[in-house]
Parts: C-alpha cells; structure tokens; sequence
C-alpha cells in the first residue's frame, strides 16, 4: 500500500547507487544473491533466540541489497532470468522469517507462525497468478517502479512486510500477536486481488 509513495522518494537515492554499482562492474544477480544471503542471516539469528536487534542489520542490508539490484538491472539491461531470481528470493527470505520464529520458541510460535506461512502462499499465489494473466494480455504498471513482473498492488506490500519484519525484530516476544494481525492483512490482500482479477480478467462463462 505504501510501496507507490515510497518509490518517488527512494528511487533516485538507488538509481544513483545502481548506476555507480553497475559502472564498477557489480551484477544485479550478485545483488539478488547477496540480499537473499543476508536475510537468511538475520532469519538465523532469529531463529537461535538471540537478541532480536541483531537480526536488523543484516535484515536492513538484505533490504538494501533487494532495492539496489533492480536499480543495477536498469542500467545493465534487466534479464527474465534476473526477475525470476529476484521473487524468488524474496519468497525464500519471507518464509524464512516466519520459520525462524517457529524455530525459535516452537510452541508459542508454531501456529502463528504456520498460519503466516498459509498467508503468503495464498497472496503469493494470487500475485504471481496475476501477473502470468497480465503478462499474457500485454498489461504495464511502473506504479511500483520497473519490475520484471507485473506487480498488482495491494495492502500488504514491501514495505508493509518490511515494517512488520522490523517489528519482529525489536519485540520477538509479541511475534504471536504481530504474526496473527500480519497474517489476517495478507489474506485480506489476497482477496482483494482475486476480486480484482475476476474484474480484470472476466471470465467467458461461469460454468
């Protein structure tokens, strides 16, 4: 929800980064990997019932990591095979946050943390979903920025999951309650997005 007024204000910071990334030679796909690996670290540190606040940096780094790579991309020319890795490194990095909690205190944790997971499948599915029918119709939105994908908005984004992430992070102890309230936000996400394909995409019949 917050990700297309983000963008204005984030976007030359990265642009400007990316381009100097890009002239020293860095790869987007090194970014892509460089990020994912960082947010496993922090997920890591989560999920060995350390101090929450260790996790933030590398949790904040991976972030950065995620951002500079598309702005690197932009520059070199972005690749199907660069968009490909990208959300899947970003699925891998979402899942790995809820499992290191269940991890960490299995039963205070274990059902929130199941049903978050349940959460992301369902919005993941329903976002990759219509993006492939996007992608099929020829359909463009730059609301969040030039991606490999067609990114369909709704109120539990990047930004939002970020936030929620940060949240995890300084009050590990009240993940139950963050995860419940994260988790009933995507799955509202997701429902919307359907009831928008069913608008989008109508269907030739209803048989």
């Amino acid at each position: 929800m917050i990700d297309a007024k983000l963008r204005p204000l984030l976007d030359p910071a990265l642009n400007a980064a990316g381009w100097r990334l890009a002239r020293a030679g860095v790869r987007a796909n090194h970014l892509t990997a460089l990020g994912l690996g960082f947010g496993l670290l922090a997920a890591l540190i989560l999920s060995l019932n350390m101090a929450g606040g260790l996790a933030l940096w590398p949790l904040l780094t991976g972030r950065i990591c995620d951002g500079l790579d598309g702005a690197v991309a932009r520059v070199n020319g972005k690749t199907d095979y660069g968009g490909f890795l990208d959300i899947v490194a970003d699925f891998a990095f979402y899942g790995a946050v809820p499992l290191a909690f269940a991890a960490r205190d299995p039963t205070m944790n274990g059902l929130p943390a199941a049903l978050l997971l349940f959460a992301f499948y369902v919005n993941g599915a329903s976002f990759l979903g219509f993006a492939t029918l996007a992608a099929k119709r020829g359909m463009e939105t730059r609301a969040q920025g030039s991606k490999s994908l067609y990114f369909s908005a709704g109120l539990m984004e990047a930004g939002e999951t970020l936030l929620f992430f940060l949240a995890f992070c300084l009050w590990p102890g009240e993940f139950p309650v963050f995860a419940w309230l994260f988790a009933l936000l995507t799955l509202w996400t997701a429902v919307a997005r359907i009831r928008m394909a069913r608008t989008t995409f109508p269907a030739q019949d209803d048989a």
